[in-house]
Order: structure tokens, then sequence, then C-alpha cells
């Protein structure tokens, strides 16, 4: 209740409201802050605490900073003789930003009071006055009269204590709250209390929600080899920490002979020991300990809460399964072996068990007696003879389908490697004979092809049918297959028979020599860097001193005008005396090719790579050159313009530019600065067909397939040995 007192109006003769509120930049916004209230006199909430040093207002100062405190209030009971008066606790909540004050008691069970908010959040009046309550009206032992109740302040949160003590204010220690009376007797009537039908408890669902599609899974196996035809069965046992229950399902191998069950046992709790039927009544979650009745009163069950009648069944749980442990499954000896990953780390977490080393149960496989075949029969091909006998119902051989779609012939690339190879043979009249032998990588058939010589008394011509030659090494008629000649087995110098015809390959053309060249690692005498540490390993291993000046002196003693430069065949005997046989035709041709001067004809002038570069780029449709010119830029943080070759093919790459390899060409015969980088700028402009159209390069005849007559057009003719002597006598 509120006591009369005196108007804080009296006397005054203005009333008007400051303009607190206006529009900016058509935003309504709290424009008067600091202007005073109502008959220009400052408000309490206007005021900041000198501890924040701020001249902001307190509702941005304090915002969403509320201090809490703990109270009760006696409160006098009139209706009840064994009640006189009750303590009741509550909360008091003093926010910061405005001075406003709430008061919620928290709700008691069956305590029969309507509990909840008992004051809600406004400004509360100091009584007999005409102001408000203030954070200095609140602290730890005062007692604040709120609409005529006394609360008792007996502790405070952290914040509370804290923010307090930084204004200056001492707060106590928590006071004791007192018992009330009435709560209390009642807490020690409802322990006394036993009910006449206890219920019990089982809490499972914390288990279960702890536990849920939790599975802990063995490796296992049954071992039946005492029973008649009994052997090892191997299972899984899956055990589920939801509900401490356990499945079995069995691993049934092809062809075992066995039907394959969903489940070898179904999922439920798996006893230790088996145990008969129970009779009904007897197994049951309570146990009836007594029962009687009374004339004219109903009956009346007692149950006893020991359980002392009650029927026990041990059941297995996660603590006894472990690797090597044996579990009875219904009379049938289960033998752990191993477990998956999740059921170590649990039993590592759990249990503190770090052995998890399997047990191996299963024996070594008998190794099987290899099929034999019946010999070939002369009848169709062979790998058609042995399909005859794989199946009752025979079935054509499969054909590498793909390596002839890769293989085939698409427009220029002819996927052909011709070599020129003479007869081995004493015969004055096959010395001079040469055949062109043509390899085709669709389907490692092979045909030769003998060019018609004038006066020589041969007729020219197809030699050989295109067929899969077979290596000479195996019996006409034999149970295993016959090896065929492969693109490895075909180069310089190899030695082949074909159909009691034995050959020797003295030459290659140019295609064949570049197509194994740029495989280098399916045709080991096309690999350059093979080559040099072979000849490198014959250097260091021969017996003659100082071999690396001798090496040196031989070739510049066939170099009167130390030019640098050696011709083919020199090169070639040189190498062959180092070497003394050790390297092929072939191996030599490959380090004469790398290190040999090239034909001007050959090479294609910036210009021209250009070209072919745009219209590359042109057909696959790439015209993000900005983003291109953008991806340079970021990797040169100093913004030069300039950039070094590697840097420049990783952007390439990353985006994934079309004709890759023609724009790398471009960018090695591109000229670089004195510090060995090249200008990228320039490089966008020149493969950007867009703005810098090049004009298309022109055609070049290019022979048919079938012209090629073993002649060679061009070739090595000078080999560089100063830079072949530097690569070859690098010192380690």
């Amino acid at each position: 209740m509120f006591g009369i007192g005196i108007s804080s109006n009296l006397g005054k003769n203005k009333f008007n409201k400051a303009h607190h509120f206006d529009y900016q930049n058509e935003v309504a916004m709290l424009v008067g802050g600091s202007k005073a209230g109502i008959g220009e006199s400052s408000l309490l909430n206007q005021q900041t605490p000198a501890h924040s040093g701020s001249n902001r207002p307190a509702w941005v100062a304090f915002d969403r900073q509320v201090l809490c405190f703990d109270a009760f209030f006696q409160e006098s009971v009139q209706e009840r003789q064994d009640e006189q008066y009750r303590v009741r606790r509550c909360k008091i909540y003093f926010y910061l930003a405005d001075d406003t004050v709430q008061v919620i008691e928290p709700r008691v069970k069956n305590s029969g009071i309507p509990q909840g908010t008992l004051i809600r959040r406004h400004r509360i009046p100091i009584p007999n006055s005409n102001k408000f309550y203030t954070v200095d009206h609140f602290n730890v032992g005062k007692d604040v009269d709120l609409y005529s109740r006394t609360f008792k302040i007996t502790n405070c949160d952290t914040f509370t204590r804290n923010f307090l003590t930084t204004q200056g204010v001492k707060v106590m220690a928590s006071l004791a709250i007192p018992e009330d009376p009435y709560t209390s007797g009642r807490k020690a009537d409802e322990a006394s209390m036993q009910p006449l039908r206890p219920y019990e408890k089982y809490d499972t669902m914390r288990q279960f929600m702890y536990h849920d599609r939790h599975v802990l899974r063995f490796y296992c196996y049954w071992d039946d080899t005492d029973s008649l035809f009994g052997d090892s069965r191997d299972m899984i046992l899956y055990y589920f920490l939801a509900d401490n229950t356990i499945e079995i399902g069995e691993v049934c191998p092809p062809n075992s002979g066995r039907d394959t069950t969903p489940k070898f046992l179904r999922r439920a709790k798996l006893p230790k020991t088996i145990v008969s039927l129970h009779q009904p009544g007897e197994a049951t979650s309570r146990t009836v300990l007594n029962i009687f009745e009374s004339k004219g009163q109903e009956g009346r069950y007692i149950l006893d809460s020991l359980k002392t009648g009650a029927v026990q069944t041990d059941y297995y749980t996660c603590a006894d399964l472990l690797i090597g442990a044996v579990i009875n499954v219904w009379g049938r000896k289960f033998i752990l072996c191993d477990c998956d990953e999740f059921t170590k780390h649990y039993y590592q977490t759990k249990y503190d068990i770090k052995d998890f080393t399997p047990i191996n149960y299963k024996k070594g496989k008998a190794s099987m007696k290899p099929r034999v075949m019946p010999p070939y029969n002369g009848f169709g091909s062979e790998e058609d003879s042995l399909c005859s006998c794989m199946s009752l119902i025979p079935k054509p051989p499969r054909c590498d389908f793909k390596k002839f779609m890769e293989k085939d012939r698409r427009g220029l690339e002819s996927n052909i490697i011709r070599f020129v190879a003479k007869l081995e043979t004493s015969s004055a009249i096959g010395v001079d004979r040469r055949f062109v032998i043509s390899f085709f990588l669709s389907d490692d058939t092979i045909a030769v092809f003998e060019p018609a010589q004038r006066n020589s008394g041969i007729i020219g011509g197809k030699f050989l049918e295109r067929d899969r030659i077979k290596k000479p090494q195996k019996a006409a008629y034999g149970s295993d297959l016959s090896e065929y000649y492969h693109a490895r087995d075909l180069y310089v110098g190899a030695l082949v028979e074909f159909n009691k015809h034995r050959f020797i390959l003295i030459d290659a053309d140019e295609y064949a020599f570049r197509y194994m060249e740029k495989r280098y690692t399916e045709f080991p005498q096309a690999n350059i860097d093979a080559i040099m540490k072979k000849l490198q390993s014959v250097v260091s291993n021969n017996a003659v001193e100082n071999i690396c000046e001798e090496v040196q002196r031989c070739f510049a003693r066939n170099d009167p005008d130390a030019t640098g430069f050696l011709n083919y065949d020199q090169f070639h005997n040189l190498l062959s005396q180092i070497t003394q046989g050790l390297l092929s035709e072939h191996e030599i041709m490959t380090a004469a090719r790398y290190y040999g001067e090239k034909n001007p004809n050959e090479l294609l002038d910036v210009k021209t790579m250009m070209a072919l570069a745009q219209q590359q780029l042109r057909r696959r449709s790439f015209e993000n050159f900005a983003q291109l010119q953008d991806g340079f830029l970021q990797r040169d943080s100093g913004r030069t313009g300039y950039l070094n070759i590697n840097e420049i093919e990783q952007v390439c790459r990353a985006f994934r530019l079309p004709a890759f390899n023609m724009v790398r060409e471009v960018v090695r015969m591109m000229k670089l600065n004195e510090q060995g980088l090249l200008n990228y700028n320039e490089l966008v402009d020149n493969i950007n067909w867009r703005k810098n159209p090049s004009p298309a390069p022109q055609e070049t005849e290019i022979k048919l397939d079938e012209e090629y007559t073993g002649e060679r057009t061009d070739g090595v003719t000078r080999v560089n040995y100063d830079q072949f002597l530097q690569q070859l006598l690098v010192t380690k």
C-alpha cells in the first residue's frame, strides 16, 4: 500500500516535454538524449554511473546487464492449525538499463501456491516517497519493501557481486535462508511412506539414447568339427550396446553348398548357460510375497522389493566378448577371432585394452593344380580352340576393343610404325633385298612389303599378309598359348623371324622414331635417360686410366676444325667403339637425334606456332584471356610484367588451356630478358585470337602411308658432341 505523501509537482509551473526524437536522413532516431525531462528536470535513468566514464545514456551503457539477488519473505498462515507461517524463496532481478525490478518465485512441486512472476518488470516506487528504487537500495543483507512485502536479500550471483564491488559497495557474504516448517514436514512424511504396490523403475532410455546405432562387430567361427561331417563355419557377431542384445550372421562363401540365410541367430539377449523353459508366472518382473484376504475387505497384494524368489538369468555383456573368448550360443561353441576398428576403439576407451591381435584359424588354401589344356590341333586359331575347352557352349575369343579404338587410324595419325629390314642370308641375291615391315598398333598385326628394285630380277609387292605373327621359340603344337610379336619387340637393330624368314631391322620412318620417343616408358631403346645412364656406367667401369680425357680427345680428334659437331657416321663409329656393342643401333640413333642439329626446314618459327596455337584455341572456343592475364598478375607480386617459364606453364595448366603443348612451344620460342624471365602480357596478346588474329598456317602435303618405300628423305646429319660429352662426363 502507498502512504500519503506530498506531491513533487507542487510549486511547478512548467510541464513541457523536451524534443527527444526526430528524423535524420529519413530515419527515426534519438536526437535529444542529453535533454531534460518533463519541466526541464533531469530523469534518473538519464544519469550515467560514474564508473562508466562515458556520456552514453544508461539504456546503451547497461544494455542486457541485470543484477540477480536471492531473497525470501515470510508469509503468515491464518487458516491452518499445523502451519503458522511460510518461508517463500524468490529471485529479484534489477535491470540497470532502466532501473526496473522484477520478482520471480521458483516453482515448487505440489506446493498448492500459484508461483512464478510475483511482480512484473517495472519501476517500483519507494514507500512514502516520490522516488523509485535504484541500484543503491539492493545489497546482501538488506531488507527491501516491495508493495508491503518485506524481502530479505541473502545472496547474489558473481556478476552482481563484481559490479557492486566496482561501484565501491561492500558486499556481505551469503546468508542462510531459514527452513520452511511445513515443507520440511512434508519431506519427512514422504520419506516415511511405504506404498502398498511399489513399482520398480528400469531406466533403459538413458542407455538407448547414449548408444543408439552403436554396434560392436566381432569376426568369429563356429567350431563344429566334433560332430559328424562338421567343419568350421565363419560367422559375424553383432553386439548392440543400446539394449545388450546379440545377433549372429553366417558368412557363406560361394559354392559352399549351403543355403544363404539372413540370420543365424535373431537379435535377442544371449544367456551364458542353457536354462529349461520356465513355468507360467515363474519368471516375472515382480515377485509376490504373500496374498491374504480378510472378511468384508478386498484382497491385498504385498510385493517383495528384495526379489527373494525371483529367477535370475545371467546374459552375455560386452565385458565377456574379447578376442580369443569362447562363448556358448545355445550349445554351440563360438570363438571370437577379430573385430572392427569401432570395436577396438570402444574397448580401448572403456576397458583400456590395447592388444587386439587377431587369431588366424583358417588353414592355408591348398595349391590348386594347374589346369592342363589339350594341345592345339591346328584348326583355327589357338585362342578359338582354347575357348571350345573352357565351356560347353563355345564363345568366340574377345578382342581388345578399347585398344582398337585408341590405336585405330584417325585423320593423319596412322598408328602404324614402319621399319626397313633386310634378310639375314649369305645369298648374293638376297643380300640386297629390302623390306618394309609395318606394325599395326590397333591389333598387333604385322605386314611385310618388298619395294620393287630395277634390274634385281625379283618382283616386288606384298611379301607377307597382315596377320599376327608368333615368336619362333615355342613348339608348333602344344598346350600353352603361343607368344606373339608386340611393338616393344621391334626396334632398329633387332633380329626377328617371320615364318622361317629372319629379318634384321636397319632403319625406321620418322613417325616410328617420334612415336617411340614420345612413349619412352614402353620402348626402352628410345629412352634417352636410360641410354645416358648406360653410357655413364660403361665409361665408369672401363679399366682405361683417365677414360674421360681419352673420350674427349677421341671426339676432338675427329673434329679438326673444333666446330663442336660431328657427322652421324663418325658419331656412330665412336659410340660403337666406346660401348663395344653394348648399345643397339636404335639407342645410338636416339642419342644422335637428341643431340643432333635440327634441319632448318623442319623447325617452325614463332609466328607459325602462334598461328597453330590460335587455331586450336579458336576451335575449342577458349576466350578467357582476361582471366588468364589476371592469373599471371596474381603470381607477379612485384607487378613487373615478367615471370619465369615454370610459373607461366603452371598458370596455363591451372586454367586447363587447350592446345597446351603448342602454347608451351610458343613460350619456349619467345625471347627472355636478362634475368631469364618472360613477358606474360606479350604471350597473352600473341595467343589472343580475338584481338590479334594470325593468318592461318599454310597446309603442307603429307605423303600417304602406302607411298613409304623405306628410303630416308631426312635424318640427322650432324651431332653436337660438346653437349653430349657435357651430359655424359658430368661429375657427381
